[in-house]
């Protein structure tokens, strides 16, 4: 029977209580416990496949293509969970299934309610991840903040399971914010009194506050807070802002979390002493790298919001643990790139990469980046749109293939390189219609990709994709150098391209999105070989630098000045 842990947020949203939840998960997996996690989110939305990234981040993939919450990323990073459509549900997803069993009749007459119906089914969500005691303890983190009319069934539905399950079985961990008033001089506790007044309101009393905070509580704080809020001392963990996410697990294991979960939850016969030597070997590498730092541009169309691309920007971190490098990170607006000077803005980076995205606006400045990375023999990666593009470049400039597009952005172009997925022909609906999850790729012998991949002849990675590239016009750009490195079994989908090693040093696209993949403590190999790539290009850059002769007149100029002095 498992053990739940049930993580709550108050005062504001953006507290953290993902990362809260996946650093629980370390930790009782530092200590020999098997977890899971699932996230419940309040919107009405049946997933966030739809949402604009602007709204609500990035959309994270898992292998069997539930388009799910960007936490899910969090949770697989920080873990070993192999989550599913299963550890994502929202509001919108519970109440689809609870009409689709009126319609049905499965209710036999009843009247539908939120209690007992919808809380039903919120409770039945919660314990099918753990049918076959695949998990000791599951963390369910509830979306939105305690007070938000949308998260009511949920926060009743765990009320009640913290009833069913007994309170040795189910414990509540409530994130809040503790702020510091500048004018006041002081951290301030009322906020934070508020929200636990407000849960206990709805029957759920606390067992751990977190606060979250950008300094230490001090004695007198804490005592302060577990007093008013009826929690022991000890439960008052400070949640203060770290350099790393990578470093919340240990920030928490030193005010003693995890044994304060062990104790309560009665796992002290199961759970072994904590081992978190390899986690802090891995922060001291973020931290202090040994062998130097890189700079990246990501050239993206959602750049306003670092969140859109959460899982893209820690593979490239993940990247740099693998080589002992700090990747320096730069977003790039690719509608910037069509001024005059747009060169100019890339030449002071190592590497170059664009990501996915939808619809048309900004596609030209990635093709602009692309070009200016093959032209420069710059490192380059392109991710699902990255790829998509970088065909289409290379169709434009080196095949000649005058106006060569994507029929996402234009239907009437004589090259359709891109087109819309075959399969998805007459399909019109938005939601859930992509290829979505893990599919199977062939790689090339011979090819930079398979190389990368340790000569593995098959991999499998997670896609997200509506269009896809025209297997018209691949002899085309084969003839002019484009190699063509994975296709899924079938040969029906191309998925890598790139320029062999004579004609670039590190060109590469990808149809997947290998990013879905990458754990700090197990870096995919494409981050950890484009990481690679960046480093020895600034290298090369550097080197070249040091060659360059002085231009004659600095030199007579600065033995004029020098002759002066003396």
């Amino acid at each position: 029977m498992p053990k739940y842990i049930f993580v709550t947020g108050g005062v504001v949203s953006s507290l953290g209580k993902g990362l809260a939840a996946s650093s629980i998960g370390c930790l009782l997996e530092a200590r020999g416990l098997r977890v899971t996690l699932m996230k419940l989110d309040p919107y009405i939305n049946v997933d966030p496949g739809t949402m604009s990234p602007f709204q609500h981040g990035e959309v994270f993939v898992t292998d069997d293509g539930a388009e799910t919450d960007l936490d899910l990323g969090h949770y697989e990073r920080f873990t070993h969970a192999h989550l599913s459509q299963a550890n994502n549900w929202t509001t919108g997803r519970i109440y689809l299934s609870v009409i689709d069993k009126e319609r049905r009749g499965d209710y036999l007459g009843k009247t539908i309610q939120v209690i007992p119906h919808v809380t039903n089914e919120i409770k039945e969500a919660i314990r099918s991840v753990t049918v076959n005691g695949e998990a000791d303890v599951v963390i369910v983190e509830i979306g939105g903040t305690v007070g938000d009319i949308e998260s009511l069934p949920f926060l009743e539905a765990i009320r009640q399971m913290g009833n069913e399950e007994g309170r040795e079985n189910a414990v509540f961990i409530h994130a809040t914010l503790v702020p510091f008033i500048a004018a006041a001089g002081e951290l301030k506790t009322k906020p934070t009194q508020h929200s636990v007044r407000e849960l206990r309101e709805i029957g759920i009393a606390p067992d751990i506050l977190l606060c979250r905070s950008d300094r230490p509580l001090s004695h007198d704080l804490r005592s302060k807070i577990a007093l008013f809020c009826n929690v022991k001392e000890t439960a008052v963990i400070t949640a203060q802002d770290v350099d790393t996410i990578y470093d919340v697990p240990l920030a928490l294991h030193d005010q003693g979390l995890d044994e304060l979960i062990v104790s309560l939850l009665q796992l002290n016969e199961l759970a072994a002493p904590a081992n978190l030597t390899p986690w802090r070997k891995l922060v001291d590498t973020i931290r202090e790298p040994l062998a130097g730092e890189t700079s990246i541009a990501i050239v993206g169309k959602y750049v306003e919001l670092e969140d859109s691309y959460k899982s893209l920007r820690e593979a490239l971190t993940h990247g740099g643990i693998a080589n002992d490098l700090r990747v320096n990170i730069r977003w790039i607006e690719s509608e910037e790139l069509m001024e005059d000077n747009y060169e100019a803005r890339l030449r002071d980076f190592d590497a170059i990469l664009v990501p996915g995205g939808f619809g048309k606006r900004g596609v030209e400045g990635m093709i602009r980046a692309i070009s200016y990375a093959r032209r420069t023999r710059t490192p380059y990666f392109g991710i699902c749109l990255g790829m998509q593009t970088a065909c289409i470049e290379f169709a434009r400039n080196v095949c000649d293939l005058k106006d060569a597009d994507s029929t996402e952005f234009n239907v009437e172009t004589p090259h359709a390189i891109i087109f819309k997925l075959r399969d998805l022909v007459n399909v019109e609906e938005m939601g859930g219609t992509m290829r979505l999850g893990a599919w199977p790729c062939l790689l090339t012998e011979g090819s930079v990709a398979r190389e990368i991949y340790g000569d593995a002849e098959e991999i499998s990675e997670r896609h997200r994709h509506r269009y896809e590239f025209n297997p018209k016009y691949r002899e085309t750009l084969e003839q002019c150098g484009l190699v063509f490195s994975g296709a899924s079994r079938d040969g029906k989908f191309i998925e890598m391209v790139e320029l062999s090693r004579d004609e670039h040093p590190w060109f590469l696209g990808c149809q997947f999105h290998p990013e879905f993949k990458s754990k700090p403590q197990a870096p995919h190999p494409l981050f950890a070989s484009f990481v690679h790539a960046a480093f020895r290009n600034r290298l090369r850059t550097e080197a070249a630098v040091e060659q360059v002769p002085e231009p004659e007149s600095a030199t007579v100029e600065r033995a004029a000045v020098a002759s002066e002095m003396t």
